[in-house]
């Protein structure tokens, strides 16, 4: 299993590097951003700089999304990182949540997000893509290579990750999710002709090492309510009490009341009181080292390639540490 580092470009954007090399040192081989340019630092400048500091550490947010950027700028960044830093690059996308509805734009749709994986990794790659039908290439790229994940929660985004990424990113850490997400993502590449197994799979949570459970829940508990904002999506269209989607997943946003962005990612947001125990626990990762490593040797287990820790709470460093030290040996 590899394993990344999962932070917000607050600034100053120097900290964020210097976690990103600690990251490095401790074995890690993935460094990932936010990307929302309203709430936080434009991510691909600090990328260079983490790249240029660091020798094997694949850099790429989670997630960028096809609105905000035009896709042959971001075809283009991804490309000049590569040949800057050598394909150390992967491109984490979605339909973008706190991009664009903070900028007071819907999120993207799956029909456009679709169009966009292929036309940013064939432009990244070197080869010609129709840009609003207009043929375009990158002409100077050359040997560049650009993953694509793509971050995905329902059925039908799930289908289309299967389809056309080259990896899923999941956001929870629950077994039971996982292993329906994973099924219903690699069923739609093996019905696409493609080989399942082929498609990485990356879980993205928040991971706390203490045996305090309960400020451990308190310093997580915003992931719950970043969650409920994909699973109210969900929600509003396939129902409340839709087969398509398990209950295990819709059934906690019920209490729901709203969002505040301003709070996006960040321990004590008040819009998640909403939040339960339970809903921490399963979609964290908490507890002692050892139950870290069981956890995670359990999602190992269902197919999960990656794990990739958000590291927004009290204890970044010290999580970094005890990952590189405990962890990471346990499991890579």
């Amino acid at each position: 299993m590899d394993f990344g580092l999962v932070l917000q470009t607050d600034p100053p954007a120097s900290a964020v590097v210097d976690l990103m090399l600690r990251a490095e040192r401790a074995g890690f081989s993935h460094g990932w951003t936010f990307d929302s340019a309203v709430l936080w630092q434009e991510p691909f400048v600090i990328h260079s700089r983490i790249l240029a500091g660091t020798s094997r550490l694949v850099v790429g947010p989670m997630v960028t999304n096809p609105g905000t950027r035009t896709w042959e700028v971001t075809a283009s960044t991804f490309a000049t990182l590569n040949e800057m830093y050598g394909n150390r690059t992967v491109c984490g996308i979605g339909r973008g949540d706190s991009a664009m509805r903070v900028a007071g734009r819907a999120p993207n749709t799956l029909a456009r997000l679709g169009e966009a994986i292929g036309v940013i990794r064939d432009l990244a790659e070197g080869r010609e893509a129709l840009v609003d039908d207009r043929p375009l290439r990158l002409p100077w790229v050359r040997g560049g290579r650009l993953p694509v994940w793509m971050g995905a929660y329902g059925p039908k985004a799930l289908a289309l990750a299967g389809r056309v990424a080259d990896g899923l990113i999941l956001q929870l850490a629950d077994p039971y999710l996982t292993e329906w997400m994973i099924k219903a993502a690699r069923t739609a590449a093996a019905e696409a002709g493609r080989d399942p197994a082929a498609l990485t799979v990356c879980v993205a949570a928040p991971a706390y090492v203490s045996e305090d459970l309960e400020h451990a829940r308190e310093q997580c508990r915003w992931f719950g309510g970043m969650v409920g904002n994909h699973v109210a999506d969900l929600v509003a269209r396939y129902g409340a009490h839709s087969d398509a989607v398990p209950a295990e997943l819709t059934d906690y946003v019920e209490r729901r009341q709203g969002y505040d962005y301003a709070h996006h990612g960040r321990a004590g947001n008040p819009s998640t009181d909403f939040v339960p125990d339970d809903i921490v626990d399963r979609f964290c990762v908490l507890g002692d080292a050892a139950a870290h490593i069981a956890k995670l040797s359990a999602l190992r287990d269902l197919g999960v390639d990656q794990f990739a820790v958000y590291d927004m709470h009290d204890a970044k460093e010290s999580t970094i540490d005890v990952y590189g030290e405990r962890i990471i040996p346990a499991l890579g």
